[in-house]
């Protein structure tokens, strides 16, 4: 199973490199906006994934995150580290298979304490060959061994 998931996921990235590389390690806009402007801690607390609003908006390491409400703000505020995405909001698949692509952010999951956003499109869903794996603490930890680089290279 590995081998077929990686040949897809191989036959993506060289598709899909010179669109989907992104230069930071967080995956913002030019506004330095994360996760789209959609709410962390709706990912991490509610497990749904929900828009914020700019009226409702926090900065974190240079970082914007914007909340669905005060509640929201203060939660994050009070502990913004616990609320960061894994590998900077990029694919948590891609990461794995050692590349950085921009997730749709509604496709995600939340495990162990910690929210994973994936690719989709029609041609890939990552989501679906992450939780196919069926080992999450591995892909885990490979995936963490690649963003020690990937977060560092400037493509």
């Amino acid at each position: 199973m590995k081998n077929i998931i990686t040949t897809i996921v191989l036959a993506f990235i060289v598709s899909s490199v010179a669109i989907a590389q992104d230069n930071k390690a967080n995956n913002i806009d030019n506004s330095n906006i994360a996760l789209q402007g959609y709410s962390p801690v709706s990912y991490l607390d509610l497990g749904i994934a929900q828009k914020g609003i700019k009226e409702y908006k926090s900065e974190y390491q240079k970082v914007v995150y914007y909340f669905t409400s005060a509640d929201q703000k203060k939660t994050f505020d009070n502990n913004p580290k616990k609320y960061q995405p894994q590998y900077g909001g990029f694919c948590a698949f891609g990461t794995y298979a050692g590349a950085k692509f921009r997730p749709d952010p509604n496709k995600f999951i939340v495990k162990d304490g910690k929210y994973f956003l994936y690719l989709y499109n029609l041609e890939l869903d990552a989501q679906q060959l992450w939780l196919a794996e069926k080992n999450h603490d591995k892909l885990v930890s490979v995936a963490n061994k690649n963003w020690v680089k990937l977060s560092k290279t400037h493509n």
